[in-house]
């Protein structure tokens, strides 16, 4: 197996979490912010410039990104859905912008409320009003490997959608698996339909329990760049059973016992862990968080 000296990972807890759990007070939102960037992350997305009807939990993201503390060494991003949400997030001040495209036409209109093919056309726009403001763009294509409403779909789909971000000068692509149907076959499949220079990232749901399976597998083809969320909290409101992303804390774990660095303190990291528990106030998921590391012993009888 492939094995890299350091894999590069993203917070995604403060976006892709808390969209999904019934809205967060502002401050809570940027106590989590705040104990995440004293982890050792060196990414963290940390709001989404959407429509405040359609993700009332993200109405606050300009107030949050004010008054979060601001890490030298640390990458924050937003997402957006369009043109409109980018500029919004280059305004706050942001110089990394997510931007979402569904592979599926009936999540790309249920998420966005457009049609693939309209997402596309929009994105030489976004990446030029990007570079004016010295920003970068990358592309997450979201059901990259299934959608809760087509079924499965096509490696080409995905690869049609990274030949078109690349032509209109994004700096990098995202692969979503948005409700957890992804397997290390269909991980595998999707490396070999996409041809491109772009440094490429893996967004990994547990919603059926692979997501570190399909980790490995994308890390033994070369893929280095992980999204994850403290807790294992997440999903999307627009994608049925989307509950879960893969636990940042989970990640971090295998990777350290396996001699890949990350540069993230794992201990203050199930602390942050904690404190998501507690701001979502329902139990979290993740092994790592309820069990402790591999190294916390049971007193000997």
């Amino acid at each position: 197996m492939h094995q890299p000296d350091r894999v590069s990972l993203r917070e995604v807890a403060p976006r892709d979490g808390l969209q999904n759990e019934p809205p967060v007070p502002t401050a809570d939102k940027i106590r989590l912010i705040d104990a995440l960037s004293r982890t050792g992350l060196e990414r963290i997305e940390a709001v989404s410039f959407v429509s405040p009807k359609a993700v009332p939990q993200m109405a606050d993201a300009a107030e949050v990104w004010a008054a979060v503390e601001k890490h030298s060494g640390i990458r924050y991003s937003a997402l957006a859905p369009n043109l409109r949400g980018v500029q919004r997030a280059l305004d706050a001040g942001f110089t990394a912008v997510e931007v979402v495209v569904s592979a599926s036409e009936t999540h790309n209109r249920a998420n966005i409320g457009r049609s693939v093919d309209q997402s596309l056309a929009e994105l030489p726009d976004i990446c030029g009003l990007a570079r004016e403001q010295l920003a970068s763009i990358e592309v997450i294509i979201a059901t990259s490997f299934g959608c809760p409403f087509e079924g499965d779909i096509a490696p080409a789909q995905v690869a049609r959608i990274v030949e078109a971000a690349e032509a209109a000068g994004a700096g990098r692509v995202a692969f979503g698996d948005t409700t957890g149907m992804g397997t290390p076959r269909r991980v595998t499949e999707l490396l070999d339909a996409v041809d491109t220079a772009l440094p490429m990232l893996m967004h990994f749901h547990d919603t059926r329990g692979t997501a570190l399976a399909n980790l490995l597998t994308a890390l033994d083809r070369g893929v280095v760049e992980f999204d994850a969320s403290v807790g294992g909290i997440g999903g999307c409101p627009f994608a049925p059973g989307a509950s879960g992303n893969v636990a940042t804390e989970e990640v971090v774990h295998m990777l350290h016992d396996m001699g890949v660095e990350t540069g993230v303190d794992l201990e203050a990291l199930i602390r942050t862990a904690e404190l998501a528990q507690e701001i979502v106030g329902r139990p979290l998921e993740s092994g790592v968080l309820r069990a402790g590391p591999r190294t916390s012993l049971t007193p000997k009888p």
